[in-house]
């Protein structure tokens, strides 16, 4: 008998290494089966997936590919420069990572029913929207009556009030008898970001003043915050939205060194807060990103040490969509884990009717109790940057970190932040950037699950009290979902004007497995647009596709669902008695080809979906 070394892997120590290359020729078999020929590295980049910043996800990482950027020492260790994996040493092991609740309500008193009501449930500090666009300066007062101010951090988002907002919670610290050192959270000055959004430009005087005051007594406050949600929200790329923080953060730096602040002291006056979104490893990739490039500037400026950038994520708000809403607590779990992974020292998570109105109570505590459940069913702080060493994230980070670089480079050669805001660059990059993705939603290359992909047309909308109106006049504000949103909209006109929804018919030819696919394909794509899509079952012959359309109660449009063998057999004579049965205009499912005298249109993977049913819509006579 043989004894085999009690190794737990002797089994595979039986065979031999696989290589790189045989990895490629596996690869290029699995493509000529598909019908396409490439070899070796072509192969390999056939499979690879592009991404915005010039960037890729290739199929396969191996330690050569990623310059061995895996080991420790390159990579630094957690809060030591340059703090790639994480501004302390301790990182969020020991309590988790901060729970902060987002509360925009304007009634003061209702505002405090739901302060008192998250913290006594789980969320750790509190985001507060004061002024014109939350509550007013003068009743922060009575909305933190009963909360305890040296153990509740609160993080302001006053916007042009933010000097006023500030000096009122300060008094609030004073009057309650709160020690200086235990008074945590930011004041919330942020001129460059409320320019941005609005495009009102503030001098920077009172936030300068409100960072010197700072910095001098209350050693637990920041004054300032970087906020990169206004150009993550415009339709901003990663490194986009990393290098305009940069951008931003150089500027206040700028701004308070000139006023006599230290490098170190102006570094700790600065809270950055960034977007976390489902798409988990360009999160955790982009905000370990965000410190390492935070720490070169601060060594750049001399301060090394003191570069450990403080880190608010923020769940998507263009993830967010208004139509299947449920799905977006699905969203913000992906988006809150992979930025808890990456190391933020505070989350936030959107409740998930965030954009139809003043989340419920409900809603805002599935918010808190997400983050509840990562730290503490999935033990998800327990260790610290749990995907460092990753060849694919280390790669993908320091593609990112690049990438964001030479951007904040671009930002700064054209005079700085405040220089490219108002000659429009900004706008112009993002918009490029936003053009350029948008088309990719169109084509459903970018799923967005329960609106292009899987709708539910038969959903009741969920109906929420009105919230306050978000500021505007700046970069605009975009979402994943609006041009299908926009198609929705005509759908529901035409069904409250007429009782029921635009139908198109689905005649699905010979068994389930020749018409199953793209059946079901063409019947995501149509209602997608708010087209309901009417099915007959199995149409054997023209007689029986004409008869079941007649039935259907189609405005009009039908089309023809089935294998390229059944097409070839049965298209030209089904689409003849369809036409014959009122039907004006015939699609057929698949890849355009031979059948083109036969039907009048094709959808296929990859069609531009928003247009082909804004065309639906306009034949079928559905305005906007």
């Amino acid at each position: 008998m043989t004894v085999l070394p009690d190794d737990g892997l002797s089994l595979a120590a039986e065979f031999p290494d696989a290589t790189h290359e045989q990895w490629q020729r596996l690869v290029e078999g699995v493509l000529r089966k598909s019908g396409k020929e490439a070899s070796g590295e072509a192969a390999e980049n056939a499979l690879s997936t592009t991404l915005e910043d010039g960037l890729s996800t290739r199929p396969l990482y191996t330690a050569p590919a990623s310059g061995g950027s895996a080991d420790t020492g390159a990579i630094g260790l957690p809060g030591f420069a340059p703090f790639l994996r994480g501004g302390r040493a301790e990182g969020t092991a020991a309590a988790g990572w901060d729970v902060r609740q987002r509360l925009a309500h304007t009634d003061p008193a209702l505002l405090n029913e739901a302060v008192l009501a998250d913290l006594e449930n789980g969320v750790t500090s509190l985001w507060l929207t004061v002024g014109r666009d939350g509550v007013p300066v003068a009743g922060l007062d009575r909305a933190l009556t009963g909360v305890y101010l040296d153990l509740a951090p609160v993080a302001l988002d006053a916007g042009a009030e933010f000097l006023g907002a500030a000096r009122e919670l300060l008094r609030l610290y004073a009057e309650r008898e709160v020690a200086p050192e235990a008074a945590r959270g930011n004041l919330g000055a942020d001129p460059l970001g409320h320019e941005a959004r609005t495009g009102e430009a503030l001098e920077l005087a009172g936030a300068v003043e409100l960072a010197r005051e700072t910095a001098a007594g209350w050693p637990g406050l920041r004054a300032l915050v970087v906020d990169a949600l206004p150009y993550h929200e415009a339709g901003g790329s990663a490194g986009q939205e990393l290098g305009l923080s940069l951008a931003t953060g150089v500027a206040y730096l700028r701004a308070l060194t000139d006023a006599g602040l230290d490098t170190a002291a102006a570094l700790g006056q600065l809270e950055f807060r960034y977007a976390a979104s489902a798409d988990q490893f360009l999160t955790i990739a982009k905000l370990r990103a965000a410190r390492r490039l935070w720490a070169r500037i601060a060594e750049a400026c001399g301060a090394p040490g003191a570069g450990a950038q403080r880190q608010h994520a923020v769940t998507s708000p263009v993830m967010m969509t208004r139509r299947d809403p449920w799905v977006n607590m699905l969203r913000t779990t992906v988006a809150c884990m992979a930025a808890g992974v990456a190391g933020a020292d505070s989350v936030t998570v959107l409740p998930f009717d965030q954009d139809l109105g003043l989340p419920d109570a409900f809603a805002r505590r599935i918010a808190r109790n997400t983050s509840t459940i990562l730290m503490e069913e999935s033990h998800l702080a327990r260790v610290i940057d749990p995907a460092g060493g990753s060849w694919y994230v280390e790669q993908l980070t320091d593609e990112l970190a690049h990438a964001a670089w030479e951007f904040f480079q671009t930002v700064e050669k054209s005079g700085g932040l405040p220089a490219a805001l108002r000659s429009g660059l900004v706008a112009e990059r993002l918009a490029a950037t936003w053009a350029e993705r948008s088309k990719k939603l169109a084509k459903r290359r970018e799923p967005i699950t329960g609106v292009s992909e899987f709708p539910l047309l038969s959903e009741k909308p969920v109906v929420r009290d009105s919230a306050p109106a978000a500021p505007s006049g700046g970069l605009p504000r975009v979402r994943r979902d609006e041009a299908y949103e926009a198609l929705r909209a005509r759908s529901d006109a035409h069904l409250a004007a007429t009782g029921a929804r635009p139908r198109i018919f689905l005649a699905a030819l010979g068994p389930a497995a020749a018409h199953t696919g793209r059946a079901t394909f063409a019947s995501n794509l149509f209602q997608a647009g708010g087209v309901e899509a009417v099915h007959d079952p199995v149409s054997v012959d023209a007689d029986t596709a004409a008869a079941a359309y007649a039935a259907s109660g189609a405005d009009g449009m039908a089309v023809l669902c089935s294998s390229d063998a059944l097409y070839e057999e049965r298209a030209g004579a089904v689409a003849a008695a369809l036409r014959a049965a009122g039907a004006t205009t015939v699609f057929l499912a698949g890849r355009p080809g031979t059948r083109a005298d036969d039907v009048d249109e094709y959808v296929f993977a990859g069609c531009d979906a928003v247009a082909v049913l804004s065309s639906v819509l306009d034949r079928m006579g559905v305005t906007t």
